[in-house]
């Protein structure tokens, strides 16, 4: 799995945690939608988007669960966000 950059690709507001910006790839955050983590990417947001795939507690806010789609749910660690 691809490692975090340890910074954030946001460039404008975001309401996911700043700690969970700094661990995820920039192509999973720019897959959630600017609305809720604005990385300028005109990136589509299909793909069962509207529902959460986490198997356990998650880090990620549940408006960010339901507003991304599965593969972006998937790519996260299952320690900030089980899908397993």
């Amino acid at each position: 799995m691809p490692q975090g950059t340890d910074r954030s690709h946001a460039v404008g507001g975001s309401i996911v945690p700043e700690k969970l910006q700094e661990i995820l790839p920039q192509k999973v955050e720019e897959k959630v939608p600017n609305v809720i983590h604005d990385t300028g990417s005109s990136a589509g947001t299909t793909g069962n988007a509207g529902v959460s795939h986490a198997t356990g507690d998650s880090a990620v806010p549940k408006v960010a669960q339901e507003a991304v789609p599965k593969e972006a749910e998937r790519a996260l660690p299952d320690k900030v966000h089980p899908t397993n």
